[in-house]
């Protein structure tokens, strides 16, 4: 009691140890978090490692996990020491550290997460569901805020409800759309994998950290690109999507595959996570995709999803696909993706659902993703679901 006392104390430090990723400036943070000044850090290591261990093991859902977060904010030495015994979500299935939403989900599951709308002010929050009830409070994940703009649509994705600012550094990407919203792309703040190239802009601007004076220039790594095709039936039929993953390979699917996983939110030296910025001009690549044509994938390329096609119901008079109880509303926005076996005929691993996402009642739709992609990413693609698209509809 006494330890999970000690480190509730520090619960704040921890999430903005994440943000900043940087040892430095925790160790500045009021409260002792340097190595050597606190009383906590003596601990011999053997006993700190068993006593992280029984709590990691005890405290397996949300709230309560918040307790392992907290040890990561009582001292630096803690701080390794529970990042060394929390599993990445692949593996754990868990969602721990701010950091757990840019890490690939879990292998063997789906795991369920439900979107909140508000329509006036046009935000989007996402929550991790702690019961398999459709109504309960969860675990707030991500925001997302609706920007309209003349000839395209942004939605800035941050990691605090509260501050949704396309200059806050809790900002982690964003997701932008062509005029017609039947193409999206996805970007984010920082680079998953070594050799990543950067959209650059024109106005590629140099923007004030609200935690440390230097000025940094603007990141924006294209991570996803989404199309949606002509539906000839109009609102009576299903929707057509396919998501381009430019940053998991398609082999990832495949027994031993590998999707890159970030560690933490620093990138190339900055201590600081990168705020998304506002582009007032568009690079040609991005152009290129907006207007035009998909990319062609060259063979072991990206990771391609597909939406599973639905079936139509006679007795229901509608098409309809099986989402095991989590989709309660007929919807043109529901959907589920696999896995497309672009280059070669399809096995097992392209007949397992990797994200989808359904309407449950009027502003409240559900979120179920699983490895090769993260919560940040099944979130973008649910985005573009709720933009409206002039020529599909």
């Amino acid at each position: 009691m006494t330890i999970q006392c000690i480190a509730r104390l520090r619960s704040r430090r921890v999430v903005q140890d994440q943000l900043e990723g940087s040892d430095t400036a925790a160790a500045a943070v009021a409260g002792g978090g340097g190595g050597g000044d606190c009383c906590w850090a003596n601990l011999p290591h053997e006993l700190l490692r068993d006593v992280l261990l029984r709590i990691e093991e005890s405290e397996t859902h949300w709230p309560q996990r918040r307790n392992v977060v907290a040890c990561a904010g009582v001292c630096r030495s803690w701080r390794f020491a529970i990042k060394e015994i929390v599993q990445v979500p692949e593996i754990s299935g868990k969602l721990t550290f701010p950091i757990s939403v840019k890490q690939p989900g879990p292998k063997e599951c789906l795991l369920q997460c439900f979107i909140k709308r508000n329509r006036s002010t046009q935000t989007y929050h996402l929550y991790l569901s702690l019961t398999n009830a459709l109504t309960d409070d969860g675990k707030f994940l991500l925001a997302a805020c609706k920007c309209r703009r003349p000839t395209c649509t942004d939605y800035i994705i941050s990691l605090r409800a509260e501050d949704i600012s396309k200059g806050s550094s809790t900002c982690v990407g964003k997701l932008r759309s062509n005029f017609l919203g039947t193409k999206f792309s996805v970007f984010d703040g920082q680079s998953s994998h070594a050799g990543a190239k950067m959209t650059k802009s024109r106005s590629s601007r140099l923007a004030y950290s609200k935690q440390v004076t230097p000025r940094f220039p603007f990141r924006n790594y294209p991570t996803a690109h989404i199309s949606y095709e002509l539906n000839m039936l109009g609102s009576r039929g299903p929707r057509r999507m396919q998501c381009i993953m430019d940053t998991i390979p398609a082999t990832s699917i495949r027994p031993g595959g590998v999707a890159p996983t970030p560690a933490d939110f620093s990138v190339n030296n900055v201590n600081v996570f990168p705020s998304i910025p506002s582009f007032h001009s568009t690079s040609a690549s991005m152009k290129n995709f907006l207007s035009g044509p998909l990319p062609h994938q060259k063979d072991g390329g990206a990771l391609v999803l597909r939406n599973k096609s639905p079936r139509w119901h006679e007795q229901l008079q509608c098409w309809c696909l099986n989402f095991h109880g989590r989709v309660t509303v007929a919807s043109v926005k529901n959907f589920q993706l696999v896995a497309s076996p672009e280059n070669g005929p399809a096995g097992p691993e392209h007949e397992k659902i990797i994200l989808q996402f359904g309407k449950v009642g009027k502003d409240l739709f559900t979120m179920d993703y699983r490895y090769p992609i993260s919560a940040f990413q099944a979130f973008a693609i649910c985005l573009s679901s709720f933009d409206t698209k002039i020529a599909c509809e």
